[in-house]
């Protein structure tokens, strides 16, 4: 299996760093995000990967080649002349997965110990076009999804929006909000249901085709999850990975 690594970001929240270094280099006890998102999927088998580029990205390019990919095989998808959010930046690498059945689709700047292992077994299992990383936790923004854990839409806690079928539902007693980790498995079928051009987010998918097409939870809650995007969790992430 491959997977695509999401380090194009402008990483504003981290800065004074990304004034001059990419978000995806920022360092946890000497170890770069994107080193220690490499090493996580080679834990998991994975050792082909393909990482989106665009602020600073010579810097990326650099630390790649002097590392040798820290042992795994990597691929550039150079987005430097426009950052294409989630969504648009997988469109642009689709290539990278010809011939592939599935793949893993991760943030640069989310650190976990969670089984990815058990997330793309349940993914073959059940068969889904997408299956979505979540945790009960709190967060401004969540996925919403029914009994059968199948997402239903998206809501945005803080002013109360919802998108995608949940709005139609007269009973929303069973449905679940979920925070999203920023991970997925997804089938390569997606690539066929994305309508959307240019920059868009791999959300806005979601809500799109969630009413026709099964899209999957896969409950991590337990699990040590980091958004290391921000500068307080570089020192959180530093006591818990090594």
């Amino acid at each position: 299996m491959k997977a695509m690594i999401l380090a194009a970001g402008l990483g504003t929240r981290l800065k004074p760093w990304t004034d001059h270094h990419p978000k995806a280099l920022a360092l946890v006890n000497g170890k770069s995000l994107l080193e220690r998102n490499i090493l996580f999927l080679q834990q998991h088998g994975i050792k082909e990967v393909i990482v989106n580029v665009h602020h600073f990205s010579d810097q990326i390019i650099d630390a790649i080649n002097v590392n040798n990919g820290w042992g795994s095989n990597i691929t550039i998808s150079d987005e430097t002349g426009e950052v294409l959010e989630t969504g648009g930046g997988l469109v642009k690498a689709a290539s990278f997965f010809t011939n592939e059945s599935s793949f893993v689709l991760l943030n640069a700047d989310i650190l976990t110990d969670m089984n990815l292992s058990s997330m793309i077994d349940q993914h073959l299992q059940t068969q889904a076009i997408a299956t979505l990383a979540v945790s009960n936790r709190h967060s401004s923004r969540c996925l919403l999804f029914n009994e059968k854990a199948h997402m239903v839409g998206w809501r945005n806690n803080a002013t109360g929006e919802e998108r995608g079928p949940i709005v139609f539902l007269e009973d929303k007693s069973q449905v679940h909000p979920m925070a999203f980790s920023g991970i997925h498995v997804l089938s390569s079928n997606i690539f066929s249901l994305i309508e959307r051009k240019g920059k868009f987010s791999m959300i806005d998918v979601y809500v799109d085709i969630c009413n026709t097409y099964p899209l999957q939870a896969f409950d991590h809650t337990g699990a040590v999850l980091l958004d290391v995007g921000k500068p307080e969790n570089i020192e959180k992430a530093e006591a818990i990975f090594q």
